[in-house]
């Protein structure tokens, strides 16, 4: 009988070759991404100092009010455009973009067009 690698453990491997590639830095931190079942959350961190410097999820009361479902791409390109106006908000204009091994489709690729749309640049 043939057994499959699960995909959770697939897009972790993907995550730490990622990861092994990209670092936040204070000029440019990193925007990781990370999606659920049910919602989308989103980070802007300073790896040098191990930091998070704003972050946006689904589950925010200004996100979340202005939706009707937390895990679509709707959903997705609220948090894109929150967490790219709060960055906006803290000065950082600049960022890595790290999608955590998951495929530029879909929900990912609405929150990154959004946050490239309110502002930020990656």
């Amino acid at each position: 009988m043939v057994s499959k690698e699960s995909r959770a453990e697939i897009r972790e491997e993907k995550h730490r070759r990622i990861r092994n590639r990209i670092s936040g830095t204070a000029s440019r931190p990193r925007l990781a991404v990370y999606r659920s079942n049910k919602n989308m959350y989103a980070q802007i961190i300073d790896d040098e100092t191990g930091a998070t410097l704003v972050s946006a999820n689904t589950l925010q009361k200004d996100v979340k009010e202005s939706l009707e479902k937390t895990d679509d791409v709707e959903a997705a390109k609220a948090v894109g455009t929150a967490i790219a106006k709060r960055a906006l908000e803290k000065g950082i204009k600049e960022v890595v973009f790290d999608r955590a091994g998951y495929i530029y489709h879909g929900k990912v690729q609405a929150l990154a067009d959004a946050a490239r749309e309110a502002g930020l640049d990656f």
